[in-house]
């Protein structure tokens, strides 16, 4: 008898136990529990034949519930009966226009809105893989993007015609066909397929228009910017489809939730996290077309929003609104993102109450990710067995991993910054870049811990603490991050060269108090006996680039200083940031009010630590 007493009384102690010495071990238990889950699933998919897609997975909850809401935008909701109708009457226009078949590759330029999910089911019914374009590039930028994907067709929303007719000579020389989301257009090289797509049957295709299907069968085409050079097509998989559509099942996310996107569809976050993840839940997506602080909360209260998304910046947008007594008068339990700062974070859930916030980190291209789990503030992940991070001594000035007398990579200890790693294998792959086989291989690691192992360099540094929580520390490379985009500084300098009074531009991202991410700035030098051309230089930035890659700060310099290789040195530059008070160099703001550079003087830059500027 006081066997069995001691032995309940030892079960009943047992949580409080274990809360105690392993303070974590409820939440990893459900995660893990997830993520095999997740896992498995993954494997059947494999297995099934034909291949079981997401298209598929669609399909079976329109079967499961035709009449519920998919999609809530503007005031319209769209059932996934009606979602499903309409990608049917694109997929049967597209064919039978454009003749698509399966494995054609077409590039979509379109902004947030349901036709982008029905265009782009319509193709994946066709087996063909979309390249999501940015619909803020132009120009020299959106030819590259087109053309590095081997697309044969561009589609194209209407208020988008501009940027299309500035590249269309290219186009027709490539022999591109080019269609208008439209009714009328009176362009020659631009086809209209408004009409036929009305007309279309809404009647289901065959799925053996995509029959030769596979889990490594490229999927999509998203764009990253990356380390270097303009953006690059990486390839998605229809494996990394499946991944991270996971993600919001790993978050605790079920069919019931309604998810909140806000971020462009271009991106892996809304597009695969939130669209594509919404799928594979089976739940509701409330769409904008981006991103407003103003209205966040009323969308919230007005649609029952329980999942929404974010990148560092939308929190701090949403804390720097005026307070409200109904600040907390909402239903959203998890947000979903990454990219906040730890300050911002606490200050998010002390204003709008008890949110769990997934912070994650991951990649397009890349094979490693993980995702925070807990509620701790201020990490990315945490190592549990079903995970592995890895991370090497990064020399900043060399750019590059320390390998010691024998030529191999040292990993870092314990609370130390390193360069984050992830092995390539059969079962973690990087497929790497569409045309772009220079990038896809600076971006493998070879000879890391033995002779022939090959790896994926993010391009990221990161910490792992005594308790196994992941940090992420800061990004290397010749790259940016502003207001959630990545920027490639390269691009931005060879459009700064074309600006008739600099020689030579260092372009680079630099930290301001109270923002997350770094800010676009530039060290150039002049043309000899010329002076700075304020408007000019606003000007043909604006032509070639969207604002948040636009240098807002401009250092004018003598000379430049580059590397024993002719790298352009930055770190010096970073660090110094565009203080006037410790700077002898001239240095420009961009006014975007007035369209043109001015001079920075201390009065601009206090205005701008103080948040009294917006940038």
């Amino acid at each position: 008898m006081y066997v069995w007493i001691t032995l309940l009384a030892g079960l009943a102690l047992l949580p409080a136990l274990l809360t105690t010495f392993f303070p974590y071990f409820f939440q990893d238990c459900v995660y893990m529990y997830r993520a095999l889950g997740c896992g498995i699933r993954l494997i059947v998919y494999k297995r099934k034949t034909p291949f079981y897609s997401i298209v598929d997975c669609f399909l079976d909850a329109v079967k499961k519930h035709p009449r519920k809401v998919f999609i809530h935008f503007e005031g319209k909701t769209y059932s996934y009966e009606e979602v499903d109708k309409e990608s049917n009457k694109v997929a049967n226009a597209l064919r039978s226009e454009a003749g698509l078949r399966e494995g054609d590759t077409v590039a979509l330029f379109l902004g947030n809105e349901p036709r982008f999910v029905w265009t782009w089911l319509g193709l994946a019914k066709l087996g063909c893989p979309a390249a999501l374009l940015n619909f803020n590039i132009r120009s020299k930028s959106l030819l590259h993007c087109f053309s590095c994907c081997g697309a044969s067709v561009l589609v194209a929303a209407a208020e988008l015609c501009d940027a299309v007719e500035e590249i269309l000579p290219a186009l027709k020389e490539k022999g591109i066909t080019v269609y208008l989301l439209s009714d009328e257009c009176t362009t020659d090289g631009i086809q209209c397929i408004g009409q036929a797509i009305a007309k279309a049957s809404d009647k289901p295709l065959s799925p053996s228009l995509r029959s030769n299907i596979h889990i490594r069968t490229t999927a999509l085409y998203i764009y990253t910017s990356g380390t270097t050079g303009l953006p690059k097509a990486a390839y998605v998989t229809h494996e990394r489809v499946w991944a991270s559509s996971f993600i919001q099942g790993v978050c605790g996310v079920t069919s019931k939730d309604i998810f909140y996107i806000n971020l462009p569809l271009y991106h892996s976050a809304g597009f695969l996290i939130g669209l594509v993840g919404s799928i594979e839940r089976g739940n509701t997506v409330v769409l904008r077309r981006k991103f407003s602080a103003s209205q966040f909360w009323d969308d919230c209260r007005k649609y029952n929003i329980t999942v929404m998304q974010y990148i560092g910046e939308t929190l701090r947008y949403l804390c720097n609104m005026p307070k409200k007594d109904n600040d907390q008068d909402h239903n959203v339990r998890v947000a979903i993102g990454n990219g906040v700062r730890a300050d911002v974070w606490k200050e998010f859930l002390n204003r709008f109450g008890r949110i769990h916030v997934r912070e994650l980190y991951a990649a397009t291209e890349g094979n490693v990710g993980f995702i925070n789990y807990t509620d701790k503030v201020g990490v990315v992940g945490r190592i549990n067995i079903l995970s592995k991070v890895i991370s090497l001594i990064f020399a900043i000035e060399k750019e590059e991993p320390v390998r010691n007398t024998e030529g191999l990579c040292i990993p870092v200890g314990k609370d130390e910054v390193g360069l984050l790693v992830g092995e390539i294998t059969k079962h973690t792959p990087f497929v790497g870049y569409a045309g772009n086989k220079q990038q896809t291989v600076k971006k493998r690691l070879s000879d890391v811990f033995v002779k022939g192992d090959l790896y994926f360099n993010s391009g990221d540094l990161l910490r792992i603490d005594h308790d196994n929580f992941v940090y992420f520390h800061d990004r290397v490379g010749d790259t940016f991050r502003w207001k959630g985009e990545n920027v490639a500084t390269t691009e931005v300098a060879d459009i700064l060269m074309m600006v008739d009074c600099i020689e030579e531009a260092n372009v680079y991202g630099v930290k301001v108090e109270g923002h997350e991410g770094r800010i676009g700035m530039a060290a150039v030098k002049l043309k000899e006996g010329r002076e700075f051309d304020c408007v000019n230089t606003c000007s043909v930035l604006a032509n070639y680039l969207p604002v948040y890659a636009r240098p807002r700060f401009i250092r004018i310099q003598n000379s430049l200083e580059v590397t024993g290789t002719f790298k352009m040195k930055k770190v010096k530059l970073v660090e110094e940031g565009f203080d006037p008070n410790s700077i002898r160099d001239p240095l420009y703001f961009l006014d975007l009010t007035q369209k043109k550079y001015i001079p920075l003087s201390q009065k601009i830059h206090m205005s701008i630590m103080s948040q009294d500027i917006k940038l």
